[in-house]
């Protein structure tokens, strides 16, 4: 399994998660592995509920990666909090777009735009079959 490996950085109350390589998106501590969902959780624990998700080095990401991302946008949505996508790729981007993920989550070319839309309290956009289905 190939991983990608997550640096955390914080602009004001927004966690910013710098993200670089490809397959499944974990974090790295020495031999051991952190996924996306627990570095997620681990945030949320300390009451980091605004993440932004800099994939501008990420080129690809397998099955397992983006059920990774569906997750925890899960997750954070249920502890009130919001998660974004920041620099996606073509690659990326198209991935996203195929598997509908481009209606579930907001996306961002901009870091300052990424980081207004927290901070002016845009609300995130609930796809319309989400609305359905519930």
């Amino acid at each position: 399994m190939t991983s990608i490996g997550i640096k955390a950085r914080h602009i004001g109350n927004i966690s910013v998660l710098d993200m670089a390589g490809n397959g499944r998106i974990a974090l790295r501590f020495g031999a051991s592995t952190v996924s996306l969902p627990r570095a997620i959780q681990s945030l949320l624990e300390s009451g980091h509920d605004l993440i932004l998700l800099n994939l501008a080095r990420v080129d690809y990401i397998d099955a397992a990666g983006l059920g990774d991302l569906v997750s925890s946008q899960i997750t954070v949505n249920e502890k009130g909090g919001r998660i974004k996508l920041l620099n996606l790729g073509d690659k990326l981007r198209q991935l996203m777009t195929i598997t509908k993920l481009m209606t579930v989550f907001e996306v961002y070319d901009s870091e300052s735009e990424a980081v207004d839309s927290f901070e002016k309290g845009i609300p995130t956009l609930v796809p319309e079959s989400a609305i359905t289905a519930a």
